[in-house]
């Protein structure tokens, strides 16, 4: 995933636009892992794991975006996908030998609280997100970011829904993108999820943007 917006308050909402290559195979939403019970998310069909999990029965939510620092060893290294489903099925911190991870942020979120976990290859960082709305990118919490300088704005005072059908483009600020790669490949915004964690209970919307799986 690309980008993530978070909302604090009752509820608390997070919506992720996940960017990828287009050609990289993955399915929708569903209980995909006989060993996290409950937990739900969409998958990707090369590295097994997840981008968005949801424990709705925990009132619990991790979302994984993939960072920028040095990169794992590739004899040891591990796919980052199994790090959402583990803190959403446990409510875990990462821990153990995170060398094997190439770097990524890590958004815990618990109706009550919400943490971000930042690995850039070499240190893990924490923090509680502030109150308000947030955007993480690739880059963390960056108010540098392009994206986040041209959209946080919006997403503090636009409807959300709006804000996600801008049509696909290859501006480094775009929300939405699509663009061709150097080898012919397109990269492109996949799908957009939105999760709402409350005392009472979760939603959890997923819309599949990819009008042709084959194209």
């Amino acid at each position: 995933m690309c980008t993530l917006i978070v909302r604090t308050g009752r509820p608390l909402t997070l919506m992720g636009v996940r960017d990828e290559s287009a050609d990289r195979p993955w399915e929708g939403p569903g209980e995909h892992w006989p060993e996290y019970p409950g937990v739900i998310g969409g998958r990707d069909l090369k590295g097994g794991g997840t981008w968005l999990a949801v424990n709705p029965s925990a009132r619990r939510a991790a979302a994984l975006l993939n960072g920028r620092g040095k990169e794992a060893e590739e004899t040891t290294r591990i796919s980052r996908g199994d790090l959402a489903l583990r803190a959403a099925y446990t409510g875990e911190t990462p821990g153990g030998d995170l060398a094997r991870y190439d770097p990524f942020h890590l958004v815990l979120a618990e109706w009550a609280r919400i943490r971000l976990f930042s690995w850039d290859g070499e240190r893990l960082s924490a923090s509680d997100l502030p109150e308000g709305t947030s955007m993480i990118v690739n880059t963390g919490l960056d108010p540098e970011s392009e994206r986040v300088a041209a959209y946080l704005p919006r997403f503090e005072t636009e409807p959300w829904g709006e804000l996600i059908k801008a049509e696909p483009s290859a501006d480094p600020a775009a929300l939405i993108v699509r663009h061709e790669l150097p080898d012919g490949r397109i990269f492109a915004s996949l799908s957009v999820m939105e999760v709402t964690l409350a005392p009472d209970g979760v939603t959890y919307d997923f819309a599949d943007l990819t009008a042709d799986r084959d194209g």
